[in-house]
């Protein structure tokens, strides 16, 4: 059975990967300033929002993912002929609209591709399956690094889909921004009081930056640290500590709202590095979307990865 893998362009993984396992892209389009972007997670449109400063104004930008329709059509355009199933792993639901269309466009997708493989003297039936991966950015990538794994292992479709929705249910992603002026900005425009004027000025004005959690679908502040360098390097060593009590996938996932050789520089990266080498974890890292950095605003880092329930501490 050849199996394929389907995600939304704000899931952070390395270009390299996606290339390697094949996986295919739902854009993301992006209207900023009277340009009209598509977020297709290449590298060229990452080095023109950073090189340009789009950034600046990202804070007003409007973001419209693939609707049903156009879902459905790229499935049934090549995504039936080229697989036999399909797992489509998207950001959670609660801030993203992305997954409830894949839902929808499933229905129709699995009703009308009989006569698309029939055309083309493709036998056998087609599967298709949604994920919600409940957390975002680098989290997401976790679920789908686990989807290549169990595809490797010839895991049973059933199997499969059991263990995706598992790992989805524990699957921590955190995130640290730079600027929260930016963060309550792009809330406001998304209509989420979360970051309030208070708290974003007494942040600025103290240095103080908190650590965000995305899981099981909730997002929110789990520690605050005072300074980007304390925050970094506080996120990473928690981060080492969990790759140490052991990972449920050995992962852990990374972006970065910049160029990767200031993610390097972080205080607690290099730990960090040693600490998934001396455990047998993959690190990996990547560029966060354009979709990414205009919701947290550049310079931001997320991180993710997969662990039995447990309480942040930081």
């Amino acid at each position: 059975m050849r199996f394929g893998i389907v995600v939304d362009s704000a899931c952070d993984l390395p270009a390299e990967f996606y290339a390697q396992h094949g996986i295919r892209i739902l854009p993301i389009s992006i209207h900023i300033d009277g340009q009209s972007l598509v977020d297709d997670r290449d590298p060229a449109l990452i080095e023109r929002y950073l090189a340009e400063d789009l950034g600046a104004r990202g804070a007003a930008a409007e973001t419209e993912p693939y609707t049903v329709e156009q879902i459905r059509d790229v499935f049934l355009d090549s995504l039936v002929l080229d697989y036999d199933c399909v797992f489509c792993l998207t950001i959670t639901s609660t801030r993203s609209p992305i997954f409830e269309h894949a839902r929808k466009a499933s229905f129709a997708i699995l009703n009308s591709y009989q006569a698309v493989r029939k055309a083309a003297h493709v036998d056998g039936p087609f599967l298709m399956r949604v994920i919600d991966s409940q957390t975002l950015f680098a989290g997401q990538g976790v679920g789908v690094y686990e989807a290549t794994r169990l595809i490797a292992a010839d895991t049973p479709i059933g199997a499969m889909r059991e263990r995706l929705e598992y790992v989805a249910q524990n699957t921590y992603g955190y995130m640290l921004p730079r600027d929260l002026y930016y963060l309550r900005a792009r809330a406001q425009k998304k209509g989420d009081r979360s970051v309030g004027l208070l708290s974003a000025a007494l942040g600025s004005a103290l240095d103080i930056k908190p650590i965000l959690r995305g899981w099981r679908g909730e997002t929110g502040p789990v520690g605050k640290v005072r300074g980007f360098d304390a925050g970094s390097k506080a996120l990473f060593a928690y981060a080492c500590a969990r790759v140490r009590a052991g990972l449920l996938v050995p992962v852990v996932c990374l972006s970065y709202g910049g160029d990767l050789a200031e993610l390097h520089g972080l205080h607690g990266y290099a730990s960090l590095s040693e600490t998934c080498a001396e455990h047998g974890v993959e690190l990996l890292e990547s560029p966060m979307s354009v979709t990414g950095m205009v919701n947290v605003g550049v310079g931001a880092v997320t991180l993710g990865f997969a662990a039995t329930e447990h309480d942040a501490q930081f």
